[in-house]
């Protein structure tokens, strides 16, 4: 059967040579590699086949040898470019570190789904799975770090033959997700401009100042509370604003992997305009847990418990601080915000009011739905399944002092699901980054955003950002890893917008102050919009078609149909994406 129609071989070969050209960033990206000298792929009776030592002298040199020479003319220079750029790019991380992930269930996750693009015997997928990590903990080793050839030379075998029929399926998932996710964005940014152009011509300068006005001094403590019910030590950061009146409270909650110390800088901005902030440390999702993963100590970078004892920890801090004369009449622990940052997004969540969906758990993680995935952190959320081992405990998660809530990359999709999330009867505001592959803006935030039934809401969209760019700096002292640049994106930036847009959410949700309303609106978010990194705010999905994302009974686009020379190497940008957040997640680590 030719599935390429009337194309012709030339057009065929095309296709062979640039699937050839997303599977190298995909093996050698994201926990796999290819063979250590010749690399093949085929469909049906026609293959290609080009030896490592021709793409290292590209990548290493720009040299198109004889072997190299044949294909050149069925792909752009530009994509070739593109390609050399794959090859060497690149990603520090410990040897220890990747085979840490390697052993989790994510890390077995990829391994397992890539492996079966290799053609091998049917009894060796397991030989196959077991050489792809070899071979990536060996090329992490390496003094320049791993980086695509050298997976390629430390894979264990002489030759790997691709399964081309099943780099099209994945070529599909993947170009499904990003073209929707592209699509949905490009309406989200018209729609903006429709709920700007509505507005009338606001002069900001007659409000009060944002964000640079706040002047109050501030003290900060670190106060250890210990709950002994569940055994947990809770060393809990405190930002307290110098007032006269019991300070209104927001608490921060840090995503997986990290400490109180990388959300200091909103925690010092918010104090300094009347706020009291409380950032607790998870301890059994923080970065200590973390260095116990990479120090062999433990097997799991967090508990599924954590997806209640992380709220849980949030309600004993607020009822300690009631109950303790120093604080009695500097907090006003009746109307509380909570900020939180990927699981930080989910807990903060749950403390709304949005609801633990087993059922929905159980539809998504026992299907199709989550072998076909590309969507990482649905592998994270299906944990919390396990919670439902644990007899006769209910999971009333929610805190009636909770009065607003900003959730930053949140996890949201199947753990809570349409049910759980419409349970949520508070302001809330839900930020996400166009270019996060942990948790894909589209499944996690944009479509979640949809089934929140309160009318005051807002829908964030950082253009540009990552998961990793609203997080700052952690303690000198801190055990965790530095991002690169190119996985962060413009920090500074992505800091200064939740700074702008925390304080008017809080000051009229929590503070009552009402004159601060007109700053959460489209018009402001489009008056402070960088090039570096867009801002982008809707109150409304109601302009904007989620079918596609939804399941309706669309024709799927056909991969192969495509303009192989733009699609595939969008798919190894985006592969290499998501094994770059994947593997730095265990190093820096978050969901």
């Amino acid at each position: 059967m030719n599935i390429f129609g009337n194309w012709g071989s030339t057009l065929r070969k095309n296709s062979l040579l640039l699937v050839l050209s997303i599977l190298l960033p995909i093996f050698g990206i994201t926990n796999s590699v290819m063979a250590a000298e010749q690399v093949h792929a085929s469909y049906s009776a026609l293959e290609i086949s080009i030896p490592i030592t021709a793409l290292e002298s590209y990548a290493k040199y720009g040299m198109i040898n004889a072997d190299l020479a044949g294909y050149y003319q069925y792909i752009p220079t530009g994509k070739l470019e593109e390609l050399r750029k794959l090859l060497t790019q690149p990603l520090k991380i410990s040897p220890a570190v990747a085979a840490q992930f390697l052993d989790t269930q994510q890390g077995k996750f990829i391994l397992q789904r890539l492996s079966g693009l290799i053609k091998t015997k049917p009894d060796y997928p397991k030989f196959v799975s077991g050489s792809l990590r070899t071979a990536l903990i060996a090329a992490a080793a390496e003094p320049e770090g791993l980086n695509l050839l050298n997976l390629l030379r430390k894979y264990p075998q002489h030759n790997i033959h691709i399964d081309v029929a099943s780099s099209m399926k994945i070529a599909g998932e993947l170009e499904k997700m990003i073209s929707d996710t592209e699509t949905t964005i490009s309406a989200l940014i018209q729609t903006s401009k429709l709920e700007a152009a509505k507005i009338s011509q606001t002069n900001f300068s007659q409000f009060p100042k944002l964000p640079n006005e706040g002047n109050l001094s501030t003290q900060k403590q670190t106060v250890k509370f210990f709950d002994s019910i569940r055994n947990r030590h809770l060393s809990t950061d405190i930002y307290i604003p110098n007032t006269q009146n019991p300070a209104p409270v927001v608490v921060i909650s840090h995503g997986l992997g990290l400490d109180s110390s990388n959300f200091r800088y909103l925690a010092n901005h918010l104090a300094k305009y009347g706020f009291a902030v409380i950032i607790p440390n998870h301890p059994g999702s923080d970065a200590q847990q973390l260095q116990s993963l990479i120090q062999g100590n433990s097997n799991q970078v967090a508990h599924p418990n954590e997806f209640k004892d992380r709220p849980l920890d949030i309600k004993y801090i607020l009822d300690q601080l009631e109950s303790d004369p120093q604080f009695q009449q500097r907090l006003n622990l009746q109307q509380v915000g909570i900020f939180g940052q990927s699981l930080g997004g989910y807990t903060a969540l749950a403390l709304a009011g949005a609801k633990i969906n087993f059922q929905q758990l159980q539809q998504d993680c026992h299907s199709n739905k989550l072998r076909n995935t590309w969507n990482m952190s649905l592998l994270l959320q299906c944990r919390a399944l396990e919670l439902l081992n644990q007899s006769g405990e209910a999971y009333n998660l929610q805190d009636p002092r909770i009065k607003a809530v900003i959730a930053v990359n949140p996890i949201t999709s199947s753990i809570f699901g349409q049910v759980g999330l419409s349970q949520i009867h508070t302001p809330i505001m839900m930020i996400g980054s166009s270019e996060d592959t942990v948790a894909p803006a589209l499944y996690e935030q944009i479509v979640p955003f949809s089934w929140i039934t309160h009318p005051q809401k807002y829908l964030v969209m950082l253009l540009g950002g990552t998961h990793f760019s609203t997080i700052g700096n952690s303690n000198p002292d801190s055990t965790q890893m530095a991002l690169s640049t190119d996985m962060v994106g413009d920090a500074e930036q992505a800091h200064h917008y939740i700074n702008a847009l925390s304080l008017p959410f809080f000051q009229t949700y929590i503070a009552g102050k009402s004159e601060y309303l007109p700053y959460l609106n489209a018009a402001y978010a489009q008056s402070i919009s960088s090039q570096s990194l867009g801002l982008n705010l809707v109150q409304s999905l109601d302009h904007i078609k989620l079918a596609p994302v939804l399941g309706d009974n669309r024709q799927e686009t056909n991969p192969v149909k495509k303009e192989f020379s733009h699609t595939i190497i969008r798919f190894g940008f985006w592969m290499l994406g998501i094994g770059i957040s994947l593997l730095d997640l265990w190093a820096f680590s978050q969901f």
